[in-house]
């Protein structure tokens, strides 16, 4: 079994927000799949979504994005998932908009998101997929730029980044993060230098 996780902040306040680029993701798969969302079981705090009779379950943590962690480790125990076969995707305003980058592993590396959950976990060995928003105009505070929508002129890059994102997480469901980060972190296909990806 997968475990796919999207971190963002629930509401409608914040749907459509550079910072929910990791639920896109993950609402673009349930609804690729034709797969329904429901609550998660035993008050867990997140929403999933069962794929391929639960072979596979997308999740949607509801608790914000810097406290993702209890409901992320709560749903490995629940649905007996090894942190190896965790995906968490979640957004990146260190990379440019439209560019991806994967890992097997590794630090948070600033992300208040990841930090929660590598802290719940107990360590960083479950894989991770940033998908870049940009950091904006440098004199923007950052909080409100990855709180803000995107601009109507980034909508097309936006939307084809979100589903290239959502590709990549197939081919890790269906071969595993490898051949997700070899074709993914490729520059000829998303921009990225390979090197910054190495597991």
């Amino acid at each position: 079994m997968k475990l796919v996780v999207g971190l963002g902040n629930p509401g409608r306040k914040y749907e459509g927000t550079r910072h929910n680029a990791g639920f896109a993701v993950i609402d673009t798969l349930a609804a690729r799949h034709h797969v329904d969302w429901e609550a998660a079981p035993r008050g867990i705090e997140a929403l999933v979504a069962r794929w391929r009779t639960a072979d596979v379950v997308f999740a949607k943590p509801l608790t914000f994005m810097n406290s993702s962690g209890p409901a992320v480790a709560a749903l490995l125990q629940f649905y007996k998932v090894d942190p190896a076969e965790l995906l968490v995707v979640v957004d990146e305003v260190n990379l440019e908009l439209g560019r991806l980058r994967t890992r097997a592993s590794g630090s948070a590396g600033g992300h208040n998101g990841l930090k929660s959950v590598v802290a719940a976990l107990g360590g960083d060995g479950f894989a991770r997929m940033r998908v870049g928003v940009g950091r904006g105009d440098a004199r923007r505070d950052l909080a409100d730029h990855v709180l803000a929508r995107f601009e109507t002129s980034e909508r097309a890059v936006v939307d084809e980044t979100i589903g290239r994102a959502a590709d990549a997480v197939e081919l890790f469901i269906n071969e595993g993060i490898v051949p997700m980060m070899n074709r993914y972190n490729r520059k000829d296909d998303s921009g990225i230098d390979p090197t910054e990806s190495s597991p």
